[in-house]
C-alpha cells in the first residue's frame, strides 16, 4: 500500500486499516436490520428462528449463530443459495439475500453475544469425548478436535465451532453428510467421517459438543 507521493506505508498500518474497514457502520446497521426485519425480497428476519443474539432454538433444530466466524456463515449462505447444502427454508432465504446482505448478517452474528442454552445430553458423553479427543482409528476416524479445535472452538473459516451448538442440529448435520444432502465440506472431509460413524457415535458426539461451553471453558456442562 502506498501513500501520496509514492511513499510506501508500513505494513502494520495497512493491516490496521484493513481490520477497521472490515465491518463498516453501514454494514453493521444492515446486518442488525436484516436480523430484526428481513428484507423486501423474501428473506424473513433471521432473528425469528435464530434469535436476536443468535442463540438459536434447540427445540426446533435452529442452530446457534452467536460467535460463528463470518467467513464460515457467508460460505453456508452461499451453499444454501447454490444448492450444495439442502434446506427447504434456508435455500429460499439465502437466495433472497444479496452478497452484501449475506456478509452483513454474517458479521452481525460473529460479534453477537448470546447466553448459553440449557443442556441435557442424550448420548454417551464418555464415547463422545473419546471420539472428540482421540478419534477411533479402528474405524479410520480421526479426532474431531484435529479440525474443530481441542475445546470445540473451531478453526476459521473452514471448521466451525461445535461447542455449545444444539445437539439436535449437530445430529441432523451429521445425518445430512451421511445421506449426501450436504456436500459443501472442504475436500469432503465430513462426508468421509460421517459415513463411518455408527448411530450411537453420532448421538455421542452431538451430546458431547452440545454440552461444552461455547465460551471456551472446555468442560461438559451438566
Amino acid at each position: 500500500m502506498f501513500m501520496s507521493g509514492g511513499r510506501k506505508m508500513p505494513a502494520r498500518f495497512s493491516f490496521v486499516i484493513v481490520v477497521v474497514l472490515a465491518v463498516t457502520p453501514a454494514q453493521a446497521d444492515m446486518g442488525a436490520d436484516l436480523v430484526a426485519r428481513g428484507n423486501a425480497h423474501g428473506a424473513i428476519a433471521c432473528g425469528a428462528c435464530h434469535g436476536a443474539t443468535g442463540a438459536g432454538n434447540p427445540q426446533l433444530g435452529y442452530p446457534r449463530l452467536s460467535g460463528m466466524p463470518a467467513k464460515y456463515t457467508v460460505r453456508q449462505l452461499d451453499a444454501f443459495a447454490e444448492g450444495s447444502r439442502e434446506h427447504p427454508t434456508m435455500a429460499g432465504i439465502a437466495k433472497a439475500l444479496s452478497p452484501d446482505e449475506r456478509r452483513a448478517v454474517a458479521a452481525y452474528f460473529e460479534t453477537a453475544q448470546a447466553p448459553e442454552a440449557a443442556h441435557s445430553g442424550g448420548g454417551d458423553l464418555s464415547r463422545g469425548g473419546s471420539l472428540a479427543r482421540d478419534g477411533d482409528w479402528s474405524k479410520g476416524l480421526p479426532a474431531c478436535g484435529q479440525c474443530h479445535g481441542a475445546d470445540g472452538g473451531g478453526v476459521s473459516p473452514d471448521f466451525p465451532p461445535l461447542a455449545g451448538q444444539s445437539e439436535s442440529y449437530l445430529k441432523a448435520q451429521l445425518e445430512a453428510w451421511r445421506q449426501g444432502k450436504r456436500i459443501d465440506d472442504p475436500l469432503h472431509l465430513m462426508t468421509a467421517v460421517a459415513t463411518k460413524l455408527a448411530d450411537e457415535d453420532v448421538a455421542a458426539v452431538a451430546a458431547y459438543y452440545a454440552g461444552l461451553s461455547p465460551n471456551g471453558a472446555g468442560e461438559v456442562r451438566r
